[in-house]
């Protein structure tokens, strides 16, 4: 596999295994992976929260680590990029509202270069108004804004992902295996 470049755009309270490990596994296999965030440098941190699933309604959240983002949101050229990664957690709840961060995603599917979105990213995608048409999975709870957004909401198992065209998705962390093994399959196109 040839090493591709490849955005992640991430944020304060995003999911800490849903950031760390894809960003750690894309460079395993020789990806480089830029770590953005929108008012933030290289250098600079986003708190993360561990979710977990402990049997009660809805997951729990704790602490995260501080995760070092490796490049500047503000200089990011989406041309300069092959993929997109969108992690879930928190922090695409505010990250969608921003603009710039819905332009940078629109860029990727008007490009049909992949995208890799897990949890809940599908609400950046939802916001950024690329799901019309697209079966996507995401975390239960954002399936209303899945349909609301036009897109076929993918229930599957928590360890399952989906992909459709460019497009693949899983409903949390527990799904990595399969939403990497599918995300790097897209790569080698």
């Amino acid at each position: 596999m040839s090493g591709k470049r490849i955005l992640m755009i991430t944020g304060d309270f995003t999911e800490d295994y849903e950031t760390m490990v894809p960003f750690q596994a894309l460079q395993a296999v020789g990806h480089s992976v830029d770590a953005v965030c929108p008012d933030k440098k290289a250098g600079d941190t986003v708190a993360t929260a561990i979710h977990d699933f402990e049997g009660d309604q809805t997951y729990s959240e704790k602490p995260g680590h501080r995760f070092s983002l490796n490049a500047d949101f503000d200089k990011v050229n989406p041309e300069d990029y092959d993929a997109l990664v969108v992690p879930g957690g928190r922090a695409p709840e505010y990250l969608r509202l921003n603009k710039a961060v819905q332009g940078l995603v629109r860029h990727f599917f008007n490009t049909g270069k992949p995208v890799a979105a897990i949890c809940h990213g599908a609400q950046l995608l939802a916001a950024a108004g690329v799901l019309k048409g697209r079966r996507c999975s995401a975390y239960p709870a954002c399936q209303p804004e899945v349909e609301l957004a036009g897109g076929e909401y993918a229930s599957i198992a928590v360890d399952q992902a989906v992909t459709d065209g460019n497009l693949v998705t899983a409903p949390a962390w527990p799904a990595h295996p399969a939403w990497l093994a599918q995300f790097f399959r897209l790569l080698e196109r």
